[in-house]
Formats: structure tokens, sequence, C-alpha cells
């Protein structure tokens, strides 16, 4: 990422960024990509059926609602009114509640898992991690997982370039360094799953315009970086003359268990 768009390094971008997804809620929902199935299952392995799953920082719910594609309980906690409103629309069965990492309106010990979909980094880890290993029954499982661009696709990691957007896993993500020292959580486990979504020119597009760098720029910067994302689209030699291509993704999934 660079360094003068990095939210560690400016707090009050980092807030900008946080809260940039409530007015963009329809294009978010529309195309931001789905999870492996895999990736879920994985993460519930040992969860019983029935269980209820909190789904935190549930966004307009696509986490959520593949959860409850696996006959799960969902209990989706997003903090901003927009994205919950959308969430409602897209799935009237679910009702999300008004919430955040740092303060989950849910009683001690009552759920089985708590999951986090493209969501963790936002959160305050400490205090959220205190507070995710008190609504979890003792053996509960916690699982944050991220869909990432594999830059390791040459025109996948110009498209991260021309964005300003670069990855570092390990660097973007400390607080999962974090998990096992507070004494609430065991072991952390990853698992690196692969997937690839369709994509022409303009949901490409779509989907960058997505991202909160994009969303908090300035209007010259977001057409700087659209005309760069289609110029790349037109140029690259992996793309050009494509009307169609597949995006691939690393999709990182965690799991830790509450200790007794």
């Amino acid at each position: 990422m660079d360094p003068a768009t990095d939210p560690v390094l400016d707090p009050a971008l980092r807030d900008r960024q946080r809260q940039s997804f409530g007015p963009a809620a329809d294009l978010y929902d529309r195309v931001r990509p789905r999870y492996p199935a895999d990736a879920i299952r994985w993460i519930l392995e040992k969860v019983p059926a029935g269980a209820t799953v909190v789904d935190l920082g549930a966004g307009t719910g696509i986490l959520s609602r593949q959860i409850a594609a696996l006959g799960l309980r969902v209990v989706p906690v997003e903090p901003d009114e927009q994205m919950r409103a959308k969430l409602a629309d897209v799935d009237p069965s679910m009702a999300p509640l008004a919430g955040s990492a740092e303060a989950i309106p849910l009683p001690d010990g009552s759920v089985d898992a708590v999951l986090a979909g493209q969501a963790y980094h936002w959160f305050d880890h400490p205090v959220a991690h205190v507070e995710i290993a008190r609504v979890l029954r003792a053996g509960g499982v916690f699982g944050p997982l991220w869909n990432e661009r594999d830059e390791s696709v040459a025109w996948v990691a110009t498209l991260s370039q021309v964005a300003g957007e670069t990855h570092n896993h390990d660097a973007d993500h400390p607080g999962l360094g974090q998990l096992g020292t507070g004494g609430q959580f065991g072991p952390l486990e990853m698992v690196l799953f692969h997937q690839a979504m369709p994509h022409t020119p303009e949901s490409l597009l779509e989907l960058m315009r997505s991202r909160s760098w994009h969303l908090t720029a300035s209007p010259e910067r977001r057409a700087e970086m659209d005309a760069a994302i289609l110029g790349l689209c037109a140029t690259h030699p992996e793309l050009a003359g494509k009307t169609q291509f597949d995006l691939p993704y690393l999709t990182r999934a965690y799991r830790t268990r509450r200790l007794p």
C-alpha cells in the first residue's frame, strides 16, 4: 500500500475508510466476491449442527447468507446503518444487530462461533479480542477470513500498483499475532483457498470502485485511477483484446478456539 494512503500511518484516513462503505452498499453487495464454501466449512468444521454463528462486521450480509446456506443460525452484527438496511433488504429473514467488534450486543457465552469476513482489519484488536471471547462459549470458534487478489499473477500485481493497493498480509494484519497473547484463545490455524471470479473491464472497474481507498479519494484521484484500470485492461498483454477474464483470489481462512 502507498504510505501516503496507509491507514496505519494516518488514523484519520483509516476512520474515513472504515466509514465509507455505507453510501456504496448497493455497489458493495453486487460486486464483492463471495467466499469459497470450503473455507467457511473449514472454519466451522467442529461447530455443532444448528449452532449460532455471529457474522461480525457483517456489511451487506455476503458472508451471513453463505453461513445460513450451511443450515446454521446467523446473527449479523454491523455498525453501519446503511449496510444493515441493505442486508435486511436482500434477505428479510435476517435481522442484523447494530453493534461492533468492540461492543457486541449479545450475552456472555451465547454463541458457538464468530466469523469476520473482510472486516477484522478494521477492529480495535485488543478490545475486540476480549469482546469476542466474552460472547463465545468455551471451545467456540473465532474465524477471520479474507479474499485477497492473487498478486502472483502479473496483471493482478499491476492492477494493485496502479490502484496504490499492494498487499503484505502479515504486515497488514498485525492483530492476528495478538490473538494468542491474551489468554482467551488457543493456537491459530490458517488454510489458503483459491478461487477466481469472472470479470469484464467494466465490472473490474466497479469492483475497484467499491474499495475504501477509492471511495475516500478526491474526484480527481478517482478519475485518475479509473483511467489507469481501464488502460490496464486495454493494454496489458494478459488482458488486451479480452472482453471477459478471471480475477484470481487467495482466500486466507483462520480459526482459533475460545479457551475454557
